[in-house]
């Protein structure tokens, strides 16, 4: 009895499906929390170190070299690019990846293309080419601190590698991306700006307004020169033929009539 209940033990998979799971799951979890040989990221985030170990089950991996291999750049989870390359190596299905550059070195034509051969068919499996002239079109190259311009060929390897891998073995990567790639993608600013609102904000950048001067300005009095008008009975009109008439008539009607 008591080895029919050792063996239903081991047998329980932490993860979600079970209440017996979930709760090796979050026993598992804790312990790794509370450890410091894991990233940053992970240490005292119980809910973090559980969903590594769910995706570790998924691939067949070790815990904690997931978690080691794990990053978060800008908020998003990524593998490193050589966890990802010895997942897709150990994974059994395909051999060892290979790789073959091409164009002329130091050129934008200069580029790498990964391959494999698929053990089950023979069948040899190659990703897309990858080339200096795309990191520069997509804006990884050219970004502050960019290792395509101190590694380029490291960098074609890498991007080579996850391109390859995430269209011949995407169970592998998950739907996560490389660190490298989350850095290229994130780092290049592809918002336009309209043009008025660019030339205002360079503008208003470059230009300091003087308040002092302004309010001296504001108070600058202009000489104006004026005639001087000088009120004499000669320059009066007396009255007007409109007015005269109106004058007599009213002396008229006030006349006394004489009996």
């Amino acid at each position: 009895m008591n080895d029919n209940l050792t063996l239903q033990q081991t047998n329980i998979i932490p993860g979600f499906n079970s209440r017996e799971g979930y709760q090796l799951l979050w026993s598992m979890a804790k312990m790794f929390s509370d450890t410091t040989l894991v990233p940053e990221h992970f240490r005292k985030n119980i809910g973090n170190c559980a969903i590594a170990i769910n995706m570790a089950n998924r691939m067949g991996a070790d815990p904690l070299m997931v978690m080691q291999n794990m990053y978060i750049v800008y908020g998003n989870p990524a593998w490193s690019s050589k966890f990802l390359i010895a997942t897709f190596n150990q994974c059994g299905k395909y051999s060892s990846i290979k790789y073959k550059m091409v164009g002329t070195k130091g050129s934008d034509d200069y580029g790498c293309i990964a391959y494999a051969k698929e053990l089950a068919t023979g069948e040899t499996l190659s990703g897309s080419t990858i080339t200096i002239g795309i990191a520069k079109k997509e804006g990884w190259y050219q970004k502050n601190g960019s290792k395509w311009q101190t590694m380029p060929e490291q960098m074609l390897r890498y991007r080579a590698a996850a391109n390859f891998i995430r269209t011949t073995a995407p169970e592998l990567s998950m739907g996560l991306q490389t660190v490298e790639e989350e850095q290229d993608i994130h780092e290049k600013d592809v918002t336009p700006i309209e043009k008025p609102m660019a030339e205002i904000e360079q503008t208003m950048a470059s230009k300091t307004l003087d308040i002092p001067k302004i309010e001296a300005d504001m108070n600058v009095k202009h000489d104006v020169p004026q005639t001087p008008i000088k009120q004499t009975v000669e320059n009066v009109p007396k009255s007007t033929p409109k007015e005269k008439a109106v004058s007599n008539e009213t002396e008229e009607f006030s006349e006394t009539p004489a009996f």
